[in-house]
């Protein structure tokens, strides 16, 4: 958002006060009196614009722009960030003196990955929230709810918000699945599931191809053992590279 409309949103502004005020309008700090404000990315706000909220804070007055007197305002302001303001300050892109002017309670919200206890009620909260606009009612499987308690959400609520949103759009049962979820991310190799018919099938030809699925049928054995009486499986290899028999029994040895 460009400063010159970021200020006005914050402090307002009154008619004629620039190319287009063709009315007054209230800024956010006038219609939160009374309230709290928050201003979330505080980190990112322009120099010029902190010098200004500093004022604000401090005399507990604001001025639209374009008039000629302040307004008495009496707001709780709560700022947020997912910066570090310590390194700004030292950076010289934030003011320190508005650090203190803000930094009289500091809450320290960890990180989604850090609590993974909270993910359950997250979830279903937005979830709900995303099928009551599309007027439907949906709940998470026990297997699509494991898939988020496991993944590391580096985009932290706001990625599982956008996560469950999109499973909202896309499932077409009551029950979001793991494949709802968003691909790579969440799904992963082990959620695709197979049509119970397919899965029979696929047991089926397990069984008869044992070596397949049976990690000691993968063993290498002593050659003896596989030169048992009427089973030499090595002549076929022989034949089938033109090496006689007696030098692939012989290779061992050497």
């Amino acid at each position: 958002m460009p400063e010159t409309l970021l200020e006005s949103e914050l402090f307002g502004y009154v008619r004629g006060a620039f190319t287009g005020a063709t009315a007054s309008k209230l800024g956010l700090f006038e219609e939160a009196d009374g309230g709290t404000l928050l201003l979330d990315e505080i980190a990112e706000m322009p120099a010029a614009l902190q010098v200004k909220l500093l004022r604000a804070l401090q005399s507990g007055e604001v001025r639209r722009l374009g008039a000629t007197q302040a307004v008495t305002i009496d707001v709780r302001v709560i700022a947020a960030t997912n910066g570090d303001l310590a390194t700004r300050i030292t950076q010289g892109t934030f003011r320190e003196d508005l650090f203190y002017r803000l930094n009289v309670i500091q809450v320290m919200l960890p990180p989604l990955r850090d609590r993974r206890e909270d993910i359950p009620a997250l979830a279903e909260h937005f979830l709900g929230r995303a099928a009551a606009k599309l007027g439907r009612t949906l709940r998470l499987s026990p297997d699509a709810l494991e898939r988020l308690l496991r993944y590391p959400w580096p985009g932290n609520v706001r990625e599982l918000e956008n996560a469950l949103e999109r499973a909202a759009i896309l499932t077409r049962a009551e029950a979001v699945e793991p494949e709802d979820l968003p691909p790579q991310r969440l799904r992963g190799p082990a959620s695709r599931r197979l049509p119970r018919a397919a899965g029979a099938d696929h047991a089926r030809r397990s069984r008869a191809r044992p070596h397949l699925t049976d990690p000691r049928a993968l063993r290498p054995q002593p050659l003896g053992r596989r030169r048992g009486a009427g089973h030499r499986p090595h002549d076929a290899v022989a034949q089938a590279q033109g090496v006689r028999d007696r030098a692939v029994n012989a290779a061992p040895g050497r």
